[in-house]
Parts: structure tokens; C-alpha cells; sequence
């Protein structure tokens, strides 16, 4: 949708190199989001992937490729956001020990567990102060 209307010359060069990155990071996105022990890599490469989209967004422009400022500006918005959105959780994942993101693991499965097993009574029972 973003190089649709790209010149003839640009959009079988740059709009092909721009679409490629954009499934590559959809693809990066994945794998750091299925793989738990292996995010921090994919996310390093998915931050370098969403910098070198940017990049070509700025080509783009150069290149008078775009539309108008409008169509560059929400490309511009939308590579940003999903950079800032990388990045955070790059911070995230990197900062959490191994031993961590598996007790995090651990509890989310006991915490599943226990949702699904109703109690008796409807609520739990508060200890009483004495």
C-alpha cells in the first residue's frame, strides 16, 4: 500500500526493498515473540531492521517517490512507533535474567492454572485479623 503509488522507475527498486523490510520485521517480530530465550537477539535485529526501514522512508522522500509530506509523514509516524515499541521491549527482555524469565514463565502457567480450576465457595476467604 505504501509504494502503490511510487513512480514506475522507484517502485520496482525502492518500493520492492521497502516492501521486503516491512515482511521482515512482521517476520523479526515473530520470532522474538515465539522464541523467549532467543528475543533479545531478534530483537537487536529487528531494531536494525526497523532503522534500516527508516532510512529508505528518508530515500523515498529524497527521491520524491512519495505522494506528498502526508504519505511520508504517517510512514515516517508508524516506523517510529514500532521502533519505540522494539526498543522498549529490547530493554525489557535484556534487562531480565534467565532464571527470571523462567520463574515468569513458571508463574504465568500457575496463574493460568489456577483461573481455570473454579473455587468452592465462588470467592476466597480473607485470613481473619486477630
Amino acid at each position: 500500500m505504501a509504494v502503490r503509488h511510487f513512480p514506475r522507475y522507484h517502485k520496482y527498486t525502492l518500493g520492492t526493498e521497502i516492501r521486503q523490510q516491512a515482511m521482515q520485521i512482521c517476520r523479526l517480530i515473530g520470532q522474538a515473540w515465539r522464541n523467549k530465550q532467543a528475543a533479545v537477539p531478534a530483537l537487536r535485529r529487528l531494531i536494525n531492521a526497523v532503522d534500516d526501514l527508516k532510512l529508505q522512508i528518508q530515500l523515498a522522500k529524497q527521491l520524491q517517490a512519495l505522494r506528498n509530506f502526508a504519505h511520508f509523514q504517517r510512514l515516517s509516524e508508524l516506523a517510529v512507533s514500532v521502533g519505540k515499541q522494539s526498543g522498549g521491549w529490547y530493554r525489557r527482555a535484556s534487562k531480565q535474567p534467565e532464571s527470571v524469565v523462567k520463574a515468569t514463565e513458571r508463574a504465568e502457567s500457575l496463574c493460568k492454572h489456577t483461573a481455570s480450576t473454579p473455587s468452592v465457595s465462588g470467592h476466597e476467604k480473607r485470613p481473619e485479623a486477630t
